[in-house]
């Protein structure tokens, strides 16, 4: 049986539209998730929703509509999304599921059997746009003089009856975890963050709220329902089946990757690892805090006028062009910034005039001058120097840089191989070797074929549809198109025995243009 490999984004808060953060960490994981299935790795992709909590029961009220009205139409729009950009989830999980209810119970029960669930009172400041509470020393001053969260959000004094979670009893074991295992939280620069919070004292969490309904009910506490984090959390257990223990939960838990924006590192790094080990369940192995991307380099906001639809993006540019731009412009795990000249000035450089303009040439040629016939390379001087520059991006630091999410490093090695292919057809000419030496023409030619093939299995799990689209051109058949393929040394000589003809080639990366009215 292959290899497991569990991956899982946050799940996004539906209380608004999807934004184009959503779409770069759905598009982030998808690449990753494709990765790890061409490595031949038998992968679990999770995303999905989380509908409950104090902000989606204020934000229906507001609207005249039920939390459960809400919460099915906003979650049916970041599915719409995730659709749209091909990310390939293998399930798209909504908290309101009955199952979810039942996985968030159980870990519930799990923590209270060990001990670490008491009832008492809560006081203290809680923000519910960031559904989280703060102590006193977090808070900073705003404008006009009033509290704010650490993100700027409004706080509020709440009082009310809590189920509270003994957080202060996994504080060394926690600092334990950062300090011996540094590859649990990654950049380092987030887990050098979370050190010092953990070092600066943990509280026990409020984890119960009775001021609102909307939620999973705590089992035989009446009136009582989760905070929306224990809830949340818990979604990557549900996935698996759990409390079922045995198939999905014995073949993908613990998780290979939690992939989640910088501003939920907390909930993950602290919370989520504290309560699976109240819970004697394994920790997942790694949690990754990517960065924000920004809009012309600010964040995005409604007051600002400057948020943008991920999917009018992607009908503009197209979704494989917006997948690359996005993986290869910003180095992962920092943040970045994007904006539509950018988007169209990457695009253009280097799929459409580099690689798109080094398959339709190769291609054509191959189709006018050689009647799109391919022959076996036996007697003939192979270029193997141009093979190994390529067999090196596409096999060894490619792979190796995706493996380390390290996108924009893989993608440049890629991007290098494809300006070495193109100065070699410039170099060679085959359009004179036509009349001066046609046998060299096809040797040059076909030496292109074969790297054209490489480049694009190793760029499909970022631009999956036109890679597709040019391997089908190629005559590459669809079950050899993982990363396994690429040390395949016959493949070519059964393309040729095919006696298959190329048919006239279709360009799959156009030219992209500026939209009219940016243009001026």
């Amino acid at each position: 049986m292959s290899d497991p490999y569990y991956i899982t984004t946050a799940i996004s808060y539906p209380n608004g539209r999807p934004h184009i953060g959503h779409a770069y960490e759905a598009i982030a994981a998808d690449v990753i998730a494709r990765f790890q299935r061409a490595q031949g790795r038998n992968v679990r992709f999770q995303t999905g929703t989380d509908e409950h909590g104090l902000k989606m029961a204020r934000k229906a009220e507001e609207q005249g509509k039920t939390a459960r009205e809400l919460a099915d139409e906003m979650s049916g729009y970041f599915q719409d999304m995730c659709d749209a950009l091909g990310v390939s989830y293998d399930r798209f999980i909504r908290t309101v599921e009955e199952d979810h209810h039942a996985a968030s119970q159980a870990i519930w029960q799990a923590m209270e059997a060990n001990g670490d669930l008491y009832l008492d009172r809560y006081e203290g400041w809680y923000s519910v746009r960031d559904e989280a509470y703060y102590d006193e020393k977090e808070l900073v001053e705003g404008e006009g003089g009033e509290k704010l969260s650490p993100q700027g959000t409004p706080v509020e004094w709440t009082v009310e009856e809590s189920w509270f979670f003994r957080l202060s009893k996994y504080q060394d074991k926690l600092l334990k975890l950062f300090k011996e295992t540094p590859g649990f939280l990654q950049p380092d620069s987030r887990r050098n963050e979370m050190i010092a919070f953990v070092e600066g004292g943990l509280r026990d969490l409020s984890i119960s709220r009775t001021s609102f309904d909307w939620g999973v009910k705590v089992p035989g506490s009446d009136g009582h329902v989760m905070y929306v984090w224990v809830d949340a959390l818990t979604n990557y257990l549900t996935g698996l089946g759990y409390p079922d223990m045995d198939g999905d939960m014995a073949t993908f838990w613990p998780a290979d990757l939690h992939l989640i924006g910088k501003d939920i590192v907390r909930f993950h790094t602290i919370y989520w690892p504290a309560f699976l080990m109240s819970a004697n369940l394994p920790l997942p192995k790694q949690v990754f805090g990517h960065g924000f991307l920004l809009n012309r380099g600010q964040k995005e906001s409604k007051s600002l006028g400057n948020v943008t639809d991920p999917i009018e993006l992607a009908e503009k540019f197209g979704v494989d062009n917006l997948r690359y731009f996005l993986m290869r412009e910003v180095a992962f795990g920092q943040d970045g910034s994007y904006s539509e000249e950018a988007i169209v000035t990457r695009v253009n450089a280097e799929l459409a005039n580099s690689f798109g303009n080094l398959a339709q040439r190769s291609l054509s040629m191959i189709f006018k001058n050689m009647d799109g016939k391919l022959e076996q390379f036996d007697t003939l001087p192979v270029d193997d120097e141009l093979i190994a520059t390529v067999a090196n991006a596409c096999r060894t630091e490619l792979p190796r840089e995706f493996a380390a999410l390290n996108f924009s490093i893989g993608i440049e090695a890629w991007v290098k191989a494809v300006y070495a292919c193109n100065q070699y057809v410039d170099e060679q000419a085959p359009w004179a070797l036509k009349k001066t030496d046609p046998e060299r023409m096809k040797i040059v030619l076909q030496t292109i074929f074969v790297v054209v093939r490489d480049l694009a299995i190793a760029m499909r799990p970022v631009v999956p549809t036109a890679c597709d689209a040019l391997l089908d051109q190629l005559g590459v058949p669809a079950n050899e198109r993982d990363y396994a393929a690429l040390d395949d040394s016959g493949w070519f000589d059964r393309r040729v025995e095919t006696g298959v003809p190329l048919d006239k080639p279709q360009g799959v990366f156009p030219r992209l243009e500026m939209p009219a009215q940016e243009a001026a």
